[in-house]
């Protein structure tokens, strides 16, 4: 089996005031983290042998109408009619709701950063690649989530007896991209691994005084799970995807009898030496099942 020897950054232990601050075109982490030598397997041999269900993600073919993603309107208009008949074919689920999308870039950002930047949403915008081993919710955060997001917007609807929080993945730059998107078998990570990372939107990163600083609302403010490296852990990734592929990954699941998360990562592969800019968008959303 193809494989690609490389490193993925985690937590170190005895870091304790974790924190991802994220302004436009810049994303720091408060943590102490630490990149591992790892070996990360290729699953394109094998596509079909990873589910949603017993993996965590699963890779699918779909070809998008969208002529250009850096185009907020456009994606607006057609990608996210695309993305809600994605997730319902791939997963099964009754309703979807959609949390926004995100363009990823791992070459310079200067000319997609907006020179007014308050009130940034963190949304909609282009932003480096993802640097740790997460995943985007803790379970508090995905159930007080999905619950906010169902009550909204099916005030009438019956009760959901399942919910699943995913990622569409597709990059739209041509393979091979510089910094794929590493994938790992969530059912080879323990509990005792996982830290929460609070996530603290501003318009300017502060120094790190100001980000170490008590924040009043923390507890109240999103928050993804970071991880501790363990030598257990099992990584994937589809070497040389294509625009008319996606990645369905599940940030959390409710059902824990199934494959319930899959942290992951962009890691750089050094496998081609002709590597391109890796060009991404992924789009948020939470499925459910009624």
């Amino acid at each position: 089996m193809r494989s690609v020897d490389t490193v993925i950054t985690y937590l170190e232990p005895g870091s304790f005031i974790n924190r991802r601050y994220a302004a436009p075109g810049v994303e720091v982490n408060t943590g102490t983290y630490r990149p591992y030598p790892v070996k990360i397997s290729d699953a394109r041999p094998t596509r079909n042998q990873f589910t949603l269900d017993s993996h965590g993600f699963v890779l699918a073919d779909h070809r998008s109408a969208v002529k250009n993603f850096y185009d907020n309107e456009e994606v607006g208009a057609v990608y996210q009619t695309e993305v809600t008949e994605i997730v319902k074919r791939l997963t099964g689920a009754d309703r979807v709701i959609l949390q926004g999308w995100m363009v990823r870039n791992s070459g310079d950002l200067s000319k997609y950063q907006s020179k007014t930047v308050a009130g940034y949403a963190h949304q909609g915008g282009v932003q480096p690649p993802a640097g740790e081993a997460h995943v985007d919710f803790t379970q508090e955060s995905a159930e007080s989530r999905a619950r906010e997001l169902f009550a909204r917007t099916f005030p009438n609807e019956k009760p959901y007896k399942r919910f699943v929080a995913t990622s569409l993945w597709r990059t739209f730059s041509p393979p091979p991209q510089d910094w794929p998107l590493a994938l790992c078998d969530g059912s080879s990570v323990s509990r005792d691994e996982e830290a929460t990372n609070v996530l603290v939107i501003v318009d300017k990163i502060p120094d790190r005084d100001g980000m170490l600083a008590a924040l009043p609302n923390e507890k109240d403010l999103p928050a993804a799970t970071i991880f501790r490296h363990s030598p257990k852990h099992r990584w994937w990734y589809f070497s040389n995807m294509n625009r008319d592929e996606v990645i369905l990954l599940k940030f959390y699941d409710s059902d824990h009898s199934r494959a319930w998360r899959a942290p992951h990562t962009a890691f750089h592969d050094p496998s081609f030496p002709d590597a391109r800019v890796r060009e991404s968008i992924e789009v948020r959303s939470i499925a459910y099942f009624l």
